[in-house]
């Protein structure tokens, strides 16, 4: 669905807007748009209307599709999988004059904010001067009293901030929610963007959007310009892929030129902080953090914290290294204080508030808590400081009116024995906007999050644009995507082209720099065992086919159906793809279990989650080709048919040849890769140990058969019979496989490879002797170009399997999550 320039002419939308009704209510962003905002929101519509040819549900698709392609996933509060990005093909179109009042609203509030934490952790005037109750702050579980006293080196607590706005029926603009502790959102602001970009083509110049790439540039140079340091290193902490908006964090780490770092990677020395790499710590002079202040320190905060690092505050504090938000900003987003906002922001800024609040009244208050208990089915009911409490389900509002009366005897004991805890809100009615919902245009009611970043010089900048959320239904919102939700990329046009803004490090010519950056320890160990269960499971499929050829050609078959399908069988028992004492069953019933148990851990099935489950930790690393193939499913497998098991294997096998072949052609040979591959070799290197003493073991005619078999499972057939015009012999075929050092299968090629990547690592040693593992591995090499293909007994097999088990070892204990404190502190002086 690509346009072009000079594809593009006139065409009606044909009723997508024509015909379109917001509903008795009032209050739809297109409806009650100027004119020349409604004229925009019409040609968007006609040019979309093209784009589908006149078919909202194939538009739609197509964008969903090309989320997909993008990557883009989220995981509902409870669920253990990911779901698609649910991105609606319609945006909201905001005109300029509206996002300017906006804009205003934002950046006042933002520096209100700051103040507020400024006073909270500093002087406390305003408790002192009774404009705020004590109980507020204190009884907030955010609050941090550690952080009074420690204001921030920089000067600054917030770097970013965002709100989550909501349009009422006559077009006022509200704050639903202030968000400080974490921007989710923002991330899927920008892949919103990518995925109506691809499917729109040129729609959004000619429409005259603006541009958000300037504002992520703005806000790394902000974050960058607090570190105190030229050219410093900001990283990304987040929680893990665990967490919900995981997928964003990644997505944004990668489109920003961050390192995405967990707890794990990092470790402080001397008030400063270092991520444990490859080569050796390097010093990180600036966290944006995504996790709770709670869990960044386990010796200040929470001790039960497993995500955090120890003596982070204590370095923060030292001005070691920046944090953006600064801990205890959490305190901020509370519900209670949201009751105070017009008040504190007529003496913090000494002016009426430009986007005011969603009226609130914290229960606390004895007056309030009557208006609230006077006006109960009229308002709404959340918990006051974002914590589950009595009488209420989660931490959502709940409608007053819809409290059965046991539920509304309950909730009244609650707030009589605690009021402090509750406030009451105004029920909003949010104004809806067109979106294409089952193949038709209808309004939806929406809520916006809009971002706030600093700039390099300390200013605000706004996000020219949003992140859209359209609501499954009238109920009322919350900040959380849950199932059935949409959301949309928010256009803010011009009437005319925009000027150009002043280039960023995003937009304009950055340094030149080469190789992969830096690699944590702990993306190195991912990588490794990426490549080592991808390749597991390719060899136990190698096995499977080999049974399911032998099983469907009957006794007469390449194994014979006896003693080497046997051995086959015990291979898979050996990897753990197959039960103890599956030698001697039906071999359709063995492959069956070997590509689809989930209860054994060599199973295909297990393997690739495994995989899966490493590769959720590196997305930001792989290209989105790449993951794209790796998350896919496997195919449903008809196992009462042996040829369908088979064709569920080849296709299994195109899977991995694809997955080869964008390793081979797209991946920068850095250090990543090298990991990447060294896993796959030693995987390949061990299996062919294995493989080749297990099938040596025959006399006769079966081991000529088996060497047959040999040839297929290391995919050398091609090699050997344009080398040798004769059936497969047991010398020829253990020399192709064990010590030919030009076959991309052999042992002795794998070991070469291994030691060829570990000599392009960096070392952290100072003498230039070579490491650990690289020496193992040059012992390994010279073993095996000294060896000829009598000295391959099968004891050696056995000896050499055992020494790439230690090599592996050697591996580990060099590269992955190792923090020598006292070589570190040598070797990082100068850093």
């Amino acid at each position: 669905m690509s346009t072009s320039p000079s594809s593009r002419r006139p065409v009606r939308s044909r009723g997508w807007l024509d015909r379109y009704s917001a509903g008795p209510e009032g209050g739809d962003l297109y409806t009650d748009a100027p004119s020349w905002v409604g004229e925009r929101w019409r040609a968007v519509a006609a040019e979309l209307a093209r784009l589908g040819e006149n078919d909202a549900a194939a538009l739609q698709e197509a964008t969903s599709r090309n989320a997909a392609d993008l990557g883009l996933t989220f995981r509902v509060t409870g669920d253990e999988e990911e779901r698609a990005w649910p991105v609606n093909a319609m945006p909201l179109v905001i005109g300029a004059d509206e996002w300017a009042k906006l804009e205003r609203g934002l950046v006042q509030r933002a520096d209100m904010l700051e103040k507020l934490a400024a006073d909270i952790y500093g002087e406390q005037k305003l408790v002192k001067g009774g404009h705020l109750p004590a109980a507020v702050i204190a009884g907030n579980p955010f609050f941090v009293r550690r952080m009074i006293g420690h204001p921030p080196a920089c000067g600054r607590f917030l770097q970013v901030y965002s709100a989550e706005l909501a349009r009422g029926p006559r077009g006022q603009w509200r704050i639903l929610q202030d968000r400080v502790r974490l921007a989710s959102g923002i991330g899927y602001t920008l892949e919103n963007r990518l995925a109506l970009s691809r499917t729109t083509g040129d729609l959004l110049a000619a429409s005259h959007v603006r541009r958000t790439a300037g504002f992520f540039g703005a806000m790394r140079e902000g974050m960058a310009a607090v570190c105190g340091r030229e050219r410093p290193r900001v990283a990304l902490l987040t929680p893990g892929r665990f967490n919900q908006t995981y997928a964003e964090q990644a997505h944004l780490a990668r489109y920003l030129g961050l390192p995405l770092v967990e707890g794990r990677d990092l470790s402080v020395l001397d008030n400063r902080l270092y991520v444990g790499t490859i080569a050796g710590p390097k010093r990180v002079d600036g966290i944006w953090r995504w996790i709770n202040t709670d869990l960044l320190d386990p010796l200040a905060f929470d001790a039960r914290s497993q995500i955090g690092v120890a003596n982070l505050f204590e370095a923060w504090t030292s001005g070691g290294v920046g944090i953006a938000n600064a801990p205890g900003s959490e305190v901020l987003e509370s519900a209670a204080l949201a009751a105070f906002m017009p008040r504190l922001c007529r003496l913090l800024m000494d002016e009426e508030p430009l986007l005011p609040s969603i009226a609130t009244w914290w229960c606390g208050q004895a007056s309030e808590g009557a208006t609230v208990a006077r006006r109960f089915d009229d308002l709404a009911l959340l918990p006051a400081f974002g914590q589950p409490v009595e009488g209420l389900a989660g931490r959502d509002p709940v409608a007053g009116a819809s409290l059965t009366p046991e539920e509304r005897a309950l909730f009244a004991e609650a707030l009589r024995r605690r009021p402090m805890d509750y406030c009451g809100q105004e029920i909003v009615q949010l104004s809806t906007a067109p979106a294409i919902i089952d193949g038709e245009i209808v309004p939806r009611p929406f809520t916006l999050r809009a971002f706030v970043a600093r700039r390099a010089d300390g200013g605000w900048t706004v996000m020219p644009g949003g992140f859209a959320r359209l609501s499954s239904s009238r109920d009322l919102p919350t900040t959380m995507m849950g199932a059935g939700d949409l959301s949309a990329d928010v256009w803010v046009v011009d009437e005319t082209s925009a000027e150009q803004h002043q280039r960023t490090t995003l937009q304009g010519s950055p340094p030149i720099s080469r190789g992969g950056g830096i690699l944590a320890s702990q993306a190195a160990d991912n990588l490794y065992w990426f490549g080592r269960y991808n390749q597991r499971a390719e060899l136990v499929l190698r096995v499977v086919r080999s049974l399911l050829g032998n099983s469907m050609e009957g006794e007469s078959g390449p194994t014979g159906g006896g003693a080497v399908a046997a051995s086959l069988v015990g291979l898979l028992e050996y990897w753990g793809a197959a039960d103890a004492g599956s030698v001697g069953k039906k071999l359709e019933d063995v492959c069956a279990q070997a590509l689809l148990s989930s209860n054994l851990p060599g199973s295909v099935a297990t393997l690739l989650k495994r995989r899966m489950d490493v590769g959720m930790s590196l997305r930001e690393r792989f290209a989105r080709d790449f993951w794209r193939i790796v998350s896919r499913p496997m195919p449903p497998v008809t196992v009462s048919r042996p040829q369908a098991m088979l064709e569920s294997a080849r296709w299994l096998g195109e899977h991995f040849s694809a997955l080869s072949g964008l390793v081979a052609e797209n991946m920068v040979r850095s250090s990543a890769w090298r990991f990447l591959k060294i896993g796959e070799r030693i995987e390949r290197a061990q299996a062919i140990c294995r493989m080749t003493h297990d099938l040596s073991a025959f006399t006769g005619e079966s081991e000529d058969v088996a060497s047959g078999v040999l040839l297929d499972l290391c995919d050398s057939q091609i090699v050997y019979r344009t080398r040798y015009l004769t059936a497969p012999m047991p010398d020829p075929v253990r020399d192709l496989v064990l010590l030919d050092p030009d076959n991309p299968r052999a042992l002795a090629f794998q070991i070469a490879d291994i030691a060829t990547h570990l000599q392009a690592l960096p070392s952290v040693r100072d003498d230039n002797v070579p490491e650990a593992p690289l020496r193992s591995a040059r012992a390994l090499q010279g073993e095996l170009q000294a060896a000829l293909v009598e000295d391959m007994t099968r004891a050696r097999l056995r000896t050499l399997e055992g020494r790439l088990f230690a090599l592996s070892d050697a591996i580990s204990q060099r590269y992955f999550l190792q923090f020598d404190r006292e070589g570190a502190e040598r070797r990082t002086r100068l850093l």
